[in-house]
């Protein structure tokens, strides 16, 4: 008889708030998952983005006057705009499916705030996952951080300072737009010359080589938030253990 390793095997859900499967982030995460397998959702996996329809969605999805915005990719490789109260319960629906297929533990793929999700099995979130790793290596020096969109500057400064003890400063590079890299180098050459010791590149779409564009157009060590965040999820999955299936 065959067993499939699926059932023996730690495996951890992924969620994003975009569109599954993230194909951006395999190559990345695969040397970190050490043998967990991964059960992957997207929160808008069953809506149309485009034509008139996909006007309709993105702006029931959009973020209200008073909130900050979230941008993920989609399946085609776009991107989108989203609000978190519009979107809490496509999470809960996609957390769900993670653990309808057996995932032992599940990580929101995302450095929103998002309010506690119910589950049957450990929900872990990219924000404090990324959040207090960074402290844990920084120490009281400057940080950096990289988000999305200049709209989120000021949120983001105003999370991070109340972790960190040292001075927080921001920039915004979008890292779905076709010049991602020239944004990325721009933003990161910025912070440096602003005093930054560190980077954080804090949103899961950043990738390896844009880690490697920041840090050399800095000349600063940067740290990625999807490798913070998955690293640590798989090691809470190996603890967890194989849920099985049903």
């Amino acid at each position: 008889m065959t067993v499939d390793p699926c059932t023996t095997s730690p495996a951890l859900g992924l969620v994003t708030i975009g569109q599954a499967p993230r194909t951006d982030l395999a190559g990345d995460i695969a040397p970190l998952l050490g043998g967990v397998h991964v059960r992957e959702h997207g929160a808008l996996d069953g809506d149309v983005l485009d034509g008139e329809e996909g006007a309709r969605t993105r702006a029931r999805l959009a973020p209200a006057p008073d909130e900050p915005p979230l941008v993920s990719r989609l399946r085609d490789g776009g991107s989108v705009v989203l609000g978190h109260e519009a979107l809490a319960p496509r999470m809960r629906n996609a957390v769900a499916r993670c653990e309808a297929d057996g995932a032992g533990a599940t990580l929101l793929l995302c450095t929103g705030n998002f309010p506690p999700i119910p589950a049957t099995r450990p929900v872990l979130y990219a924000e404090p996952l990324v959040q207090r790793g960074v402290r844990a290596v920084v120490g009281d020096a400057e940080v950096g951080v990289v988000c999305p969109l200049p709209e989120q500057a000021d949120d983001v400064t105003r999370r991070w300072a109340a972790l960190l003890p040292g001075r927080v400063l921001a920039e915004a590079a979008d890292p779905y737009a076709p010049d991602a890299g020239e944004q990325l180098a721009r933003a990161a050459s910025h912070l440096a010359a602003r005093g930054a010791r560190w980077l954080v590149l804090d949103c899961i779409g950043y990738t390896e080589p844009m880690r490697r564009t920041a840090a050399r157009a800095a000349g600063r060590p940067a740290l990625l938030a999807r490798a913070l965040a998955v690293r640590l999820a798989a090691e809470a999955a190996t603890a967890v253990g194989p849920a099985g299936r049903g």
